[in-house]
């Protein structure tokens, strides 16, 4: 591709960027790339009807409540829209529900009370509420006007709101609310919120009533919050707009990061100023989901909305503690399930469930389950007369798909293809179980169950320099359905090796090149096969920058390694 390196365009091209104007887009995502999207009057459905009701509340002070979800996506979705009314003058307050009491989404109960006793007149749902068929009628008999704004999978039945905004709905969802279809059916909850929140500043700055008390925001101060939601909740990144909105969140982080996030980055011991997806979804994103997880959300909320370092620091501690504790209940209950479920190698899908078990962190130990078998898993934590559980898939079975053939037995249920979660009564999980492990018998007995390494492109070993992992760094930010890229390179000397960390459990390489000096590798947890490598290997790799005690040098993070099928070419 012109302008753009042989090793960079073999990348792009394994990854369906085959045309050289559709490449040099996507590597240059931006606003004005994603700007072709965001003709917004008319293209999120119902979002004229839902920003007009929500600048009559605002008008008329009348109660607003942001309903969220307990997740990274969830929360920032929640802190972004309270804080955008809030600077219009709206008589707003947020409401997160109790993971352990109240379950995901909208139930009645709590809608009960925000009418009665909070007053509230409009309830405004961010990243849920697409299934809550049942929940948006009592709303609504409650004498409450709700707007559904969410991104999730459509069920059968679309809710009867005030309004409906989900980048899914498509023409054949037939609603007279509904206007036609959005260009990026893929958004986080974070990013439909965005929407919503650019819809509603662009009609409050012509609004005098509005406008002339509006306290200063801008959407560039927004984009931090949509970053750590798109991440967190795993939204592809190989769509331009959530690529653009990423990557300016990014920037933003970084230039100027909001009290929370720079007290968070503090207890993850990351240093300011170096923020990337991956700092996101390692250490940002975890901290954050651990609040709804274990406690409150509203600790991760209280967080992100402090407006200053002080404030925000007991917060971030507090998130640290839990955060660490998840991971122990997590390991422990991992270990349980692997004791415990007999031959689980060879069963199509592992189903598990204990009453011990915490309900924010059985997603948790369905996805380390996921890593480590390569199968869906299904994980419960069992209740007196019914159980919530949490699905993990692979790429060959849509979970959320498979649920819904099984709704006759579920309360409710709802997700995406490779993460879902339902509520079931105890009396129905032998017939379910029985149901998931057959229908993913039936998708998966002719898949061979083992993961599979992609290798974007085979590279010598003489090419590797900081040169090219400059050139790479233009995929960024990099994450969910566009990863670091893995390259290859075929019959490299191994010049040393030896074992490092504790109990020898990774392996430290330095491998030969023609002419210049080794390059460093390292191999987590490899370290168990340091003793039968070959002096020729072929490798498999991410290009990085090592850096430590202030230096910096080439290094390669293997993901894998073969004896070299063939060296000079013998």
């Amino acid at each position: 591709m012109h302008g753009i390196g042989e090793v960079l365009a073999k990348v792009l091209m394994n990854r369906g960027f085959d045309d050289p104007d559709t490449a040099r887009r996507f590597l240059r995502a931006n606003d004005l790339d994603a700007g072709r999207y965001l003709s917004i009057k008319g293209k999120l459905r119902a979002i004229d009807r839902a920003v007009s009701r929500l600048v009559r509340a605002i008008e008329q002070q009348e109660k607003i409540i942001v309903y969220g979800d307990f997740d990274a996506d969830g929360v920032t979705s929640t802190v972004l829209l309270v804080q955008v009314l809030k600077s219009l003058g709206a008589n707003v307050e947020p409401y997160i529900p109790n993971r352990i009491d109240e379950g995901y989404g909208l139930n009645a109960p709590a809608l009960r009370s925000l009418k009665y006793e909070y007053g509230a007149r409009v309830v405004v749902t961010v990243d849920c509420g697409i299934r809550s068929v049942e929940e948006v009628e009592d709303g609504k008999r409650f004498g409450l006007d709700m707007i559904v704004t969410d991104h999730h999978s459509i069920g059968p039945e679309i809710p009867d709101a005030h309004a409906v905004i989900n980048p899914k709905l498509q023409d054949r969802d037939l609603s007279p609310l509904h206007a036609s279809a959005y260009s990026e059916d893929m958004l986080a909850g974070v990013g439909v919120a965005y929407r919503v929140a650019e819809a509603l500043l662009t009609v409050a700055e012509k609004n005098h009533k509005i406008s002339r008390n509006r306290k200063p925001l801008e959407l560039d101060d927004l984009l931090d919050l949509v970053a750590i939601g798109t991440v967190a909740d795993l939204a592809p990144l190989n769509r331009a707009e959530n690529r653009a909105l990423v990557r300016r969140g990014l920037e933003r982080m970084n230039q100027r990061p909001r009290p929370g996030v720079k007290a968070l980055l503090e207890v993850a011991g990351v240093k300011p100023g170096t923020i990337s997806a991956m700092t996101i979804g390692f250490a940002i994103g975890p901290r954050i989901n651990a609040a709804g997880r274990l406690d409150s959300a509203m600790i991760a909320y209280d967080l992100l909305s402090a407006t200053t370092e002080a404030e925000a620091a007991g917060y971030a501690q507090q998130l640290q503690t839990l955060n660490t504790r998840r991971q122990d209940l997590t390991r422990a209950a991992q270990e349980k399930i692997k004791a415990s479920v007999e031959a689980i190698h060879d069963q199509p899908l592992i189903f598990a469930g204990d009453t011990g078990f915490q309900p924010g962190i059985v997603g948790l130990v369905a996805g380390r389950l996921v890593e480590e078998y390569f199968r869906p898993a299904v994980v419960m934590e069992l209740g007196e007369e019914e159980s919530r559980a949490s699905c993990r898939s692979i790429p060959y079975f849509d979970i959320t798909k498979a649920l819904d053939e099984c709704s006759g037995l579920l309360e409710r249920h709802g997700g995406h293809a490779q993460a879902a979660g339902f509520t079931v009564k105890n009396v129905n999980i032998p017939q379910l179980k029985e149901k998931l492990l057959a229908l993913a018998h039936n998708s998966l007995s002719d898949q061979d169950l083992k993961p599979v390494l992609e290798i974007d492109a085979d590279v010598n070993v003489n090419q590797l320099s900081e040169t090219l992992l400059r050139e790479l760094e233009q995929l960024e930010p990099t994450g969910h359905m566009n990863p670091s890229p893995v390259l290859m390179s075929r019959g490299v000397r191994v010049s040393d090796k030896r074992t490092v960390g504790a109990d020898g459990k990774h392996l430290k390489l330095k491998l030969a090149r023609a002419g210049q000096p080794p390059l460093d590798a390292i191999g987590f947890n490899l370290g168990a096969g340091a003793s039968q490598l070959p002096e020729y290997i072929d490798i498999a790799f991410q290009l990085e920058m090592n850096e430590w005690n202030g230096s910096r040098s080439l290094q390669l993070n293997v993901q894998d390694i073969r004896p070299a099928e063939a060296v000079n070419g013998r």
